[in-house]
């Protein structure tokens, strides 16, 4: 069998253009596979903004007026309830902020001994309540306590970072900067228990006697499964 010098030029450039597209496919291959997880970053909202569980104070800004002299009523009893909240989600140590050089520092020195009352009516030791200053820098202003607690929180963000335009950023098929940012924060916030996040919670032990109640039921056919009682094998009677 021959060939024609025509058929085998015909045949060297055939076998150039399938090595070509051979090379640049593997030339895609390769640079795919070094940016997957760059990629996986920039259209994964959750790695741009992690729902970070940290220490962070629990704060409580108290409003004192010039001519106020006692707490209220209804002060006393949110610094009572700020107080069982210390013990019960942070580290049950409460620090009391107090303004220095406001127009309210006469008031705030009257105000101070009732507040450590209703933190120790609250369930504070007094030594777990403790007091330091901190300066206003507008003489005319009356600056609030603060009382603070460290607990342990769930938090994402901040949000609101635009570093460049979204222009034409959905025909590249990727995320802007923000996006994700505020639905991670507020799923952060509703978070009551952030140590579920580090550690799934004990489950407790298996009522053994009351399985075996349910099932000796159910041989006896005082339990029966349909669809429409909706009944189950642990339901007893």
């Amino acid at each position: 069998m021959s060939f024609s010098p025509v058929h085998l030029a015909g045949f060297a450039a055939k076998s150039l253009a399938c090595g070509l597209m051979v090379a640049s496919l593997a030339a895609c291959q390769s640079q795919s596979q070094g940016s997957d997880t760059a990629q996986l970053a920039l259209a994964d909202y959750s790695v741009r903004h992690p729902i970070i569980v940290s220490e962070q104070p629990e704060t409580f800004d108290m409003p004192v007026g010039t001519q106020t002299r006692h707490l209220g009523p209804q002060l006393v009893d949110s610094v009572m309830e700020f107080a069982a909240e210390s013990r019960e989600r942070g580290n049950g140590r409460v620090e009391i902020l107090v303004p220095s050089g406001g127009s309210n520092e006469a008031a705030i020195h009257s105000v101070t001994p009732d507040l450590r009352r209703a933190l120790q009516a609250g369930g504070l030791s007094r030594s777990a309540v403790t007091t330091r200053s901190y300066a206003v820098s507008d003489p005319a202003a009356e600056a609030p306590i603060r009382l603070s607690y460290m607990r342990v929180k769930a938090s994402a963000g901040p949000c609101g970072a635009w570093p460049s335009s979204i222009d034409g950023k959905f025909n590249s098929n990727v995320d802007y900067e923000n996006y994700g940012c505020a639905s991670q924060a507020n799923l952060a916030a509703m978070i009551a228990n952030p140590s579920d996040l580090l550690r799934p919670r004990a489950s407790t032990p298996v009522d053994q006697q009351r399985r075996a109640d349910t099932f000796d039921k159910y041989r006896k056919g005082e339990i029966k499964l349909s669809s429409e009682s909706g009944a189950s094998l642990t339901d007893t009677k």
